[in-house]
């Protein structure tokens, strides 16, 4: 009797319809797909790197999978990958994440867009792919992906994005693309909270903020209830002091009625120091929770890590923009497979070291690529 991994993803992408016409199929989608997993799980970031990597490891594979035609070619996985309907794959992957992890309330999640540079299609006419990713930065875990029409942005994506994901007592946070009433209602409706960027798109409320703000600093916020917490990082040579600053958002008077459960309003003021060299940036949020520096402070850090523990790990660790991969649907299926690849890696604990390390760990030891899958 075959082992078989005792994770669901296997059973949730066994959902997938095969793209192929039964007279081509040398090889059954899930060998394929799984394969492939393994590969990118082991460092492999083409396909051809999928083929040598299953030939290496045909013995080990053999004892869960079918193969009863040996090891599929590069080209047989590129056009499967070129060919699988990216929406039913995002589905199945959706299915998968909402099996493992359950987001309890007041879970931060972060929605946040990246590009994947290396898969413009210039004889084709195509732009490189731009895809929206929900993050729960607590878990590690990507939740969802959206990938951006080229003739549209994050506005028309996020929304989509949020539809498909359960958010009830979540804390979301977007950037100032995303910071659109029509969001905010659409998170307000679904139970969430929401911390979400402000600036020159939303350009009569961001200046009344900032004039706000530059009062009630130049009279030291006399007359103004509101709340204050601040950080002090050293290191590197750098000295980094942020301020935050929250309000409530009723002391406004241009139009915050349209933001559904617009509570406060945050400022964060950030001052880095390296050498004799001296930065300022300071930041605006519409909050739909009461007045809480603390919470806002909490609420924008853990924005950032959606760029530092996704967007640079999968460009780092994985070689996301270095992948030329650009033909069909192709490019949209690899990098749902790097996230599959990532959650599985973030979820596994004993391996106290990072992803790219996880990487080669887990080709060169089979039974901790078993571990990483759950066989």
């Amino acid at each position: 009797m075959k082992l078989r991994p005792k994770i669901t993803l296997i059973d949730h992408f066994e959902k997938l319809t095969d793209p192929r016409v039964e007279r081509t199929k040398d090889h059954k989608l899930i060998d394929i797909i799984v394969i492939a997993l393994c590969a990118m799980i082991c460092g492999a970031d083409n396909f051809v790197a999928m083929e040598t990597y299953g030939n290496s490891k045909y013995e080990w594979l053999k004892q869960f999978l079918e193969l009863k035609n040996g090891i599929p070619s590069h080209d047989t996985f590129a056009r499967v990958f070129a060919r699988i309907d990216p929406n039913e794959f995002e589905q199945c992957f959706r299915d998968w994440v909402s099996s493992i992890t359950e987001l309890m309330p007041g879970e931060v999640i972060n929605i946040d867009g990246k590009t994947v540079k290396h898969s413009v299609n210039k004889a084709e006419g195509k732009k490189a792919i731009h895809l929206v990713n929900a993050w729960a930065s607590e878990q590690r875990l990507v939740l969802a992906q959206q990938k951006v029409h080229e003739r549209t942005n994050e506005i028309t994506a996020i929304p989509h994005l949020i539809k498909v994901l359960e958010l009830n007592g979540c804390l979301v946070t977007i950037d100032a693309m995303g910071t659109q009433t029509d969001i905010a209602q659409l998170l307000h409706s679904k139970g969430a909270d929401y911390c979400l960027a402000l600036k020159g798109n939303q350009r009569g409320l961001f200046q009344e903020v900032q004039k706000v703000f530059n009062n009630a600093q130049k009279n030291e916020w006399i007359g103004i209830e509101h709340s204050f917490y601040r950080t002090i990082e050293k290191g590197h040579g750098r000295i980094e002091t942020r301020r935050y600053w929250t309000f409530s958002a009723s002391i406004m008077t241009r139009n915050t009625d349209k933001w559904a459960g617009l509570q406060s309003i945050g400022i964060v003021e950030s001052v880095r120091r390296i050498g004799d060299k001296t930065t300022n940036s300071t930041r605006y949020y519409l909050n739909s929770f009461a007045s809480d520096a603390e919470k806002l402070a909490m609420a924008v850090r853990r924005h950032w890590s959606i760029e530092n523990n996704l967007h640079w790990v999968l460009d780092v660790a994985f070689n996301e923009d270095d992948c030329p991969v650009h033909k069909d649907n192709a490019p949209e299926n690899l990098a749902r497979l790097r996230q599959v690849s990532l959650n599985l890696l973030s979820q596994e604990k004993t391996a106290k070291i990072g992803v790219k390390n996880k990487r080669l760990k887990a080709a060169w030891d089979n039974k901790y690529l078993a571990k990483v899958l759950g066989i």
